[in-house]
C-alpha cells in the first residue's frame, strides 16, 4: 500500500488531530451528528494504527517493519516503536519547527537541503542518534525555506483595521502589524539554534506521551500487528 496522498481533513475528522499530516484545522462537524456506536476492539486497534501511520506519513509496509524491529528490541514494544518513529529525520525536522509538517520535512530532505553532522542526507527515514547535529545547507534557498517555517510558528496573519473607527483617511488601506505568538516549544530531547539554523538531538525521547505531541495508544498498534511480528 502506497503513502496516503488524499484529502487530510477526511482523516482528521475520523481519527482526530494529526499535527504531522497538516497544521490546518478542519471545520467543526454539524451539531446534529449522531453519536458513534460502541467500537469493537479490532476497530479501536485499527484506528490507532492508522493514526500512527498517517501522522508520521508511513506506508503500511514501513510501519510493519518498525513494529517487527520494536518486537525484537529490549524494553516495552510500544515504547520502542514510538522511539523509532520519533527519531526519524523527517520527524526531527518537524519537531524542531524547521518544517511545517512531516510531508514538508520529507520534501526538504529529498531535495538535499539538510545536513546531518555536516553531510547531506536525502533519506527521510534516516534514524538520528543522540548528539547528531542537523543543519540547513549553506545556501540562501535552503535557509530561506527553513526560516519561513520557523516564522510561521511565531506570527499570525495580518488583519485590516475597521474603517468606521478610523479618523485618518490615510490609514484606511494600512494593516495591523503581525502579532507575535510565543515561540514554538521544542521538545526536551532536542535543542534549536535559530541563528545558525541548527538542531541537536540531545537524547532519545522517553515514553512520556505528553512529549510526543500526538494522542496515541501505541499498545493497541502492537496488538494489531502481534500476529505479523511473530513471523
Amino acid at each position: 500500500m502506497s503513502r496516503y496522498r488524499g484529502p487530510c481533513f477526511k482523516k482528521i475528522r475520523r481519527l482526530g488531530a494529526l499535527p504531522g499530516l497538516t497544521k490546518k484545522k478542519p471545520p467543526d462537524p454539524p451539531k446534529d451528528t449522531p453519536k458513534d456506536e460502541k467500537k469493537s476492539p479490532y476497530l479501536l486497534r485499527l484506528e490507532e494504527k492508522q493514526k500512527l501511520r498517517f501522522h508520521y506519513g508511513l506506508t503500511e509496509r514501513q510501519l510493519l517493519k518498525y513494529a517487527r524491529i520494536a518486537a525484537k528490541a529490549k524494553g516495552p514494544t510500544d515504547q520502542v516503536l514510538l522511539q523509532l518513529l520519533e527519531m526519524r529525520l523527517d520527524n526531527i525536522l518537524f519537531r524542531l519547527g524547521m518544517a511545517p509538517t512531516i510531508p514538508g520535512a520529507r520534501q526538504l530532505v529529498n531535495h538535499r537541503h539538510i545536513l546531518v553532522n555536516g553531510r547531506i542526507v536525502d533519506i527521510p527515514s534516516y534514524r538520528c542518534k543522540p548528539r547528531d547535529t542537523i543543519t540547513a545547507k549553506d545556501e540562501q534557498k535552503s535557509k530561506a525555506l527553513i526560516q519561513n517555517s520557523l516564522d510561521s510558528f511565531n506570527k499570525l496573519p495580518q488583519k485590516k483595521l475597521p474603517h468606521k473607527k478610523l479618523k485618518n483617511k490615510k490609514l484606511k488601506n494600512k494593516q495591523l502589524p503581525h502579532k507575535k505568538l510565543p515561540p514554538k516549544k521544542v521538545p526536551y530531547h532536542l535543542t534549536l539554534d535559530l541563528v545558525q539554523y541548527k538542531g541537536v538531538v540531545e537524547q532519545i525521547i522517553d515514553s512520556n506521551r505528553a512529549s510526543l505531541g500526538l494522542k496515541i495508544e501505541a499498545l493497541r498498534v502492537v496488538e494489531y500487528y502481534s500476529r505479523q511480528t511473530k513471523t
